[in-house]
């Protein structure tokens, strides 16, 4: 298990170390200068030489990139371009925002899956099979942009029960039915797809499980199929799902950018946004790599995990 975790934080160390070379040299490709958009349009060319040499970007790329790296590995990420103030301070504000929503809609997304997966294999139903097949489809299919403009206009204006944007005005904690009313349509919005993609791949793994020969026997001395589900075919069908789990989670990252767009959640995604709009390159680097060190260590523990529930991960590559 150790060998297998010094494998994993390897080579999560050197994605983040890549990504953060491309993301870097990515956003210099753009047009756009961001010392013409803080000095304005009209400015003179000695004020936006002034400004750029203000803002370090007289520099070759190559020092900018090591000085720049270097602030990160103490945690400094700079100061915002055109947004102002601490580029830290902006993402803490936009981070509590972004995990209440991402960990609702995870929450949704896997009470959905196993809730569906398993009626699906264990109660068998024409109808049954259909209406989810059916729904996973239209649910893989349909993308976010759409589907959150739909719940916006059916539960928001020609049914007026839920607000159609914002968070709750008096913090999560104050009132929690008003919570849930905030969270309900975009943690919904942000968790189909990722349910939809769950239920496919656990639905699949149940079905093999539930035609193993132990499954059989245990069937045939008259166990119940709760049992033989919570002890057996559920949990060596775990593995699959959180693979698969560990993987939609990038999906709901940057899914979330859409989501908190099109209900004004003011996190992470929105302030992404504005950045990439403004030409912010500090605030654009910080959140990239921020979502892809939040990847890198969701991939860890989901390895982890697997290894936990899957002896042969553990045992993989000893003599």
């Amino acid at each position: 298990m150790r060998r297998h975790l010094l494998t994993r934080i390897g080579s999560g160390v050197l994605v983040l170390l890549l990504a953060s070379i491309v993301v870097f040299v990515a956003l210099r490709l753009v047009p756009g200068d961001p010392a013409r958009v803080i000095a304005g349009t009209d400015a003179a060319p000695d004020t936006i030489a002034a400004v750029r040499a203000q803002l370090g970007l007289d520099h070759s790329l190559v020092y900018q990139y090591w000085h720049w790296l270097g602030n990160v590995l103490r945690l400094d990420f700079g100061t915002s371009y055109v947004i102002g103030g601490p580029i830290g301070s902006l993402i803490g504000h936009g981070v509590a925002n972004t995990l209440v929503l991402t960990v609702t809609a995870v929450v949704v997304a896997v009470a959905l899956s196993l809730v569906a997966s398993i009626a699906w294999v264990v109660r068998p139903r024409r109808w049954l099979d259909t209406v989810l097949g059916t729904l996973v489809t239209v649910s893989i299919a349909v993308p976010p942009f759409v589907s959150g403009v739909l719940l916006v206009l059916v539960f928001a204006v020609l049914l007026p029960v839920l607000p159609a944007s914002g968070i709750p005005p008096e913090g999560y904690f104050a009132s929690l039915d008003i919570t849930a009313q905030y969270l309900v349509l975009p943690a919904t919005c942000l968790a189909l797809p990722v349910a939809a993609a769950l239920t496919r791949f656990l639905s699949e793994a149940l079905r093999r499980e539930w035609r193993q020969p132990y499954v059989l026997t245990a069937r045939a001395l008259g166990t119940p199929a709760r049992r033989i589900l919570t002890r057996g075919a559920l949990r060596n069908a775990l593995p699959t799902f959180l693979t698969v789990l560990g993987l939609q989670t990038g999906a709901l990252l940057s899914g979330a950018v859409l989501v908190e767009a099109i209900f004004a959640w003011p996190g992470l995604g929105q302030l992404l946004t504005q950045s990439v709009g403004a030409r912010d390159y500090p605030v654009v680097q910080a959140l990239v790599l921020l979502s892809v060190a939040v990847f890198v260590v969701i991939q860890i523990v989901t390895d982890l995990a697997h290894a936990f529930l899957d002896p042969r991960v553990r045992l993989e590559g000893r003599p």
